[in-house]
């Protein structure tokens, strides 16, 4: 593109910024414990088990299926997919926490055996155990979240020390922020996935998919949302202003950045996840995930340092352009 002021430069390269991820974190190796950390907790650790509570309710199935005999599923199939739930749902793995947590390989895995053995097994209690064991380690989650997505910036950008406590507080914000919009679109949408699905499963697998591409359509324009916070010190609804402002300038560029993104993590997940649970090659895995992903947050970091003096750049030359045009 030619202006009077010249060539607009070349946005950042998707290589440059990989590359540059990748080298920071392969000099500060340190950087990769938080995910290590969380990954072998969850794997070697004790697990915090709802049965006490599903117990009950999957005790009381046989009475509702003879209540609705005509819409209820298959009982038996029904009563095994809740105990095996029962048996192997870890709440712990709610320390994974979103959009600001710390990366794990295993917070999706429901697996009951390590090279230990099994793991010990302590129980939530009933419902109001469990949802304050919830809320305190989603609390806990941010908070380690926060603190892992600060160092990372600080190995990336190679920064001046910044605020850690602001960036703290202000990624809790953005956290509960998200929470607030995921509960007020996510639940009515939940409830009308799950009539649709008890009408027609097919019809309910075809809105599953539509929403899951509206989805990612609305939350990449504020995937860099915590950037904001820990590059640039905004607080949370300036952070999801400014990365909604970014990814609506360079929307391909950006795009092709959180395609390689997402395809080269969650790749990389299937090699990771393949040895057994039981197995002390997961060890491999999971250091070869903390690796990778750290590198690639890291890469995050630097893409949007680039891309936004890249656009300011470009913007103010725009400017001038048009000022002279005028003038």
């Amino acid at each position: 593109m030619e202006t009077k002021q010249g060539k607009l430069p070349p946005p950042p390269g998707l290589v440059s910024s990989l590359m540059a991820g990748f080298d920071s974190v392969a000099n500060h190796i340190a950087v990769i414990l938080p995910p290590v950390l969380l990954d072998l907790f969850l794997w070697l650790g004790p697990h915090l088990s709802l049965k006490e509570f599903l117990q009950p309710l999957i005790g009381r199935l046989p009475s509702l299926a003879s209540a609705f005999p005509s819409n209820f599923p298959d009982l038996a199939t029904v009563q095994t997919a809740w105990t095996g739930i029962a048996d192997k749902f870890n709440l712990f793995v709610i320390l994974r926490t979103f959009p600001v947590g710390t990366t794990s390989l295993l917070s999706f895995e429901m697996s009951v055996q390590n090279p230990l053995g099994v793991p010990v097994s302590l129980d939530a209690g009933p419902f109001i155990g469990i949802l304050g064991w919830a809320l305190f380690l989603v609390f806990l989650g941010w908070i380690i979240g926060a603190w892992y997505y600060y160092w990372v910036s600080k190995v990336a950008l190679k920064s001046e020390v910044r605020s850690l406590w602001k960036s703290l507080k202000q990624a809790v914000y953005l956290s509960l922020i998200w929470m607030g919009l995921m509960f007020f679109f996510g639940l009515p949408a939940l409830l009308v996935l799950s009539v649709l699905t008890a009408i027609s499963p097919v019809l309910g697998q075809v809105v599953l998919f539509a929403g899951a591409m509206i989805l990612v359509w609305l939350v990449m324009p504020i995937f860099f949302s915590a950037h904001g916070i820990f590059s640039l010190q905004l607080d949370a609804l300036r952070a999801i202003m400014n990365s909604l402002h970014m990814v609506r300038f360079t929307l391909p560029n950006t795009g092709l950045f959180l395609l390689t993104f997402v395809v080269l993590n969650q790749g990389l997940n299937f090699l990771w996840n393949t040895p057994p649970h039981d197995s002390w090659w997961t060890l491999v895995g999971i250091g070869g995930h903390a690796f990778v992903s750290t590198a690639l947050l890291a890469a995050s970091f630097v893409y949007y340092r680039d891309i936004n003096a890249w656009l300011k750049v470009v913007l103010e030359q725009l400017q001038r352009q048009t000022t002279s045009v005028k003038a």
